[in-house]
């Protein structure tokens, strides 16, 4: 697999780039100052070095933390465990995740015993 910095194409699917002027960088990008300020503590935290600055586009502002690609991979665990952290359940409420989990368990139970009477 080729390294992910150096794909020529961004569909915006992951929160890194190659550094627009200098191909020795990457840069990450955080949308929220939680997930910017958990990345600076871990990255303060490793040992890497980075430049941290912001930008304002329509109506958000990115905060853009800059580092040489050789830290790359430590970066990218370090990334993973931010949105680890800050994330948020895909099906917020409790009661609706289990329902769909239980309903889903009953799906393939009687299935499987349909198969199995079938044969």
């Amino acid at each position: 697999m080729d390294n992910p910095i150096d794909h020529p194409l961004d569909l915006g699917l992951v929160n890194y780039t190659r550094h627009p002027s200098d191909p020795d960088y990457v840069v990450f990008r955080f949308p929220d100052v939680e997930r910017a300020n958990s990345f600076e503590e871990f990255l303060t935290n490793d040992g890497i070095w980075f430049e941290r600055s912001s930008e304002a586009h329509k109506q958000r502002t990115y905060y853009l933390f800059g580092l040489h690609k050789t830290d790359f991979k430590r970066a990218e665990r370090l990334n993973l465990r931010v949105e680890g952290i800050h994330k948020k359940p895909f099906i917020p409420i409790a009661g609706i995740r289990w329902f769909i989990v239980l309903f889903g368990m009953t799906l393939l139970t009687l299935a499987f015993v349909g198969y199995c009477q079938q044969h």
